[in-house]
């Protein structure tokens, strides 16, 4: 019975793989945009921290989760005489290849790491029916591979800790616990991929050693007991190490420095990170949160009901700490450590949704059970229609759209408007923003729009890509009386594209609306629109 549910669940999973919703700009712009660029040679747009002085984003995680599969595609597209590759076969590659990383490496680890069968099917069928596996897990975020390094180095770190338990107690490891998987003999591999994993997770999020400090602090003296794993963990970590410092310092330095000069003066870039992250002052720019803002907030927007469960079973007890498993030790002290910060984002927790959902007993009780279970489903049915299927959804499409047209559709001078929607991501248009000028208005006032479109210094055609739900637009389309004896306004001429799948959630105004005509108006007008904008 389990084994068809997660089979039905793996299909969901990859649905919302494939559904074109667009979850934060960073999904972007802190990977494919940046990566796009270099492979295939698209114009692409750098953020600050790829262009800053001091950069605080490494390029040594992007080439391995990016950069080689792009390389790939390209060798196998352009060897069976297709042409370029186009960016919209990319963006569903990588799609793809994070549903696959996901439905592998996630669920294998969490096998690995569980012993009792019976507790195992359960934990992979909460994760796989998680929205966060659905949605976050299968998009391009650095969240969505620090979540896989971490389960993966506490898989090492566990397998180390059996070792050693297994030697100085000198009993046979395949009795070493119950309900125990079979536990390989010891090998160098573990500690030598275990180094590798803490150095690329720390270069890919500087939140990673959060997760994994406390479990490494409990396989130090398995390590040091043996001096093959002194060695090769050594080994391992500093020339992985040294292979991103160099990849990183190659990337950013202009004119590309020799190996000589990146030795010298080379860019660490998790350093400049850290750096930047301890000073208040920049923190601000990004947004300030309470204390409590991961455990009262954001692990309640991930876990749902699940979060309750989990603490009743868990803070009870006698003896609290130790009698927490590897993988709940690990969700609540990297839980306690990014609360330290005061930036608070949901998807910093990600790592922690699955080691939480391998850490629970569902109700044995029945009504209970029944209970548990039809919440869950709702929770995450709901947050999965939202995120994985409706959020920013034309986006992604509208762009592949803009890419796909001819000049006598767009003309090659044109001006596309971006306005109250996440930044579109240019290298979706295929070479095409050296023609077209993307213009990201954000969330510009609604007063200042009429004057940023019409500005007499921009020349060429415009176009305005907006959601359909911004009520204010309706004064500037034909049909509106007050356009009546006007011939100084902006007028939506006429619209050229648009999607029914996107809702604007940043469009929410309860103060001025109300609560009712504000969700009458962002659901019932749902929909993304590209208009010819003539002024």
């Amino acid at each position: 019975m389990w084994r068809r549910a997660y089979l039905l669940l793996t299909l969901l999973r990859l649905y919302f793989a494939l559904c074109p919703s667009y979850l934060h700009p960073d999904e972007n712009f802190q990977g494919p945009e940046v990566i796009a660029g270099h492979v295939f040679g698209y114009p692409v747009h750098k953020t600050w921290e790829f262009t800053s002085e001091q950069p605080i984003r490494s390029s040594f995680p992007l080439w391995i989760s990016y950069g080689f599969p792009m390389t790939v595609l390209k060798w196998i597209w352009e060897g069976l005489h297709y042409g370029q590759v186009r960016p919209s076969v990319v963006f569903w590659t990588l799609r793809l290849m994070m549903f696959a990383l996901s439905f592998v490496l996630e669920d294998w680890a969490i096998h690995d790491l569980i012993d009792n069968p019976r507790q195992r099917q359960q934990a992979m069928l909460l994760v796989a029916s998680s929205y966060v596996t659905w949605t976050w897990q299968s998009h391009t975020f650095s969240n969505s591979c620090e979540t896989l390094v971490v389960l993966w180095s506490l898989v090492l770190i566990q397998r180390l800790r059996e070792h050693h338990k297994a030697e100085r107690s000198r009993l046979p490891q395949r009795r070493l616990r119950a309900y125990s998987i079979q536990v390989t003999r010891p090998s160098l591999y573990n500690p030598a991929i275990l180094a590798i994993l803490l150095v690329y997770g720390t270069f890919n999020r500087i939140t990673f050693p959060a997760f994994v400090f406390i479990p490494f602090l409990s396989v130090i003296p398995a390590i040091l007991e043996r001096q093959g794993y002194i060695i090769v963990f050594t080994i391992s970590a500093i020339a992985t190490g040294l292979l991103a410092v160099l990849s990183d310092t190659e990337f950013y330095a202009n004119p590309a420095p020799s190996f000589l000069e990146a030795l010298r003066d080379p860019i660490i870039t998790p350093l400049n990170n850290l750096r930047y992250n301890s000073q208040a002052k920049n923190l601000k720019q990004h947004g300030v949160h309470p204390f409590y803002q991961h455990y009262l907030v954001n692990l309640p927007q991930l876990l749902g009901p699940v979060l309750l469960i989990f603490c009743v079973q868990s803070v009870p007890r006698r003896r609290f700490w130790s009698n927490l498993t590897l993988s709940a030790q690990a969700a609540l002290s990297g839980t306690t450590i990014l609360s330290l910060i005061s930036h608070q984002e949901a998807r910093f927790l990600m790592p922690a949704v699955p080691l939480i959902l391998s850490t629970i007993e569902l109700p044995t009780k029945r009504n209970f059970f029944r209970m548990f279970t039809a919440v869950w489903i709702i929770f995450n049915l709901i947050f999965g229609l939202l995120m994985g299927i409706y959020h920013q959804a034309g986006v992604y499409p509208a762009q592949i759209w803009i890419e796909a047209q001819t000049p006598d559709v767009i003309p090659t001078n044109a001006n596309v408007f971006w306005w109250k929607t996440y930044s579109p991501p240019t290298w979706l248009l295929d070479g095409r923003n050296n023609e077209l000028s993307t213009i990201d208005l954000m969330g510009l006032p609604q007063d200042q729009l009429q004057t940023r479109v019409c500005d007499k210094a921009i020349e060429g055609p415009r176009m305005l890509v907006a959601p359909r739900s911004a009520a204010y637009l309706d004064q500037f389309l034909p049909a509106s009386a007050h356009l009546e004896g006007s011939s100084d306004r902006m007028l939506l001429e006429q619209e050229l594209w648009s999607i029914r799948t996107h809702l604007n959630l940043d469009d929410l105004d309860f103060g001025d609306d109300g609560i009712w005509p504000t969700f009458k108006r962002v659901l019932g007008r749902r929909g993304l629109v590209i208009w010819n904008v003539t002024c």
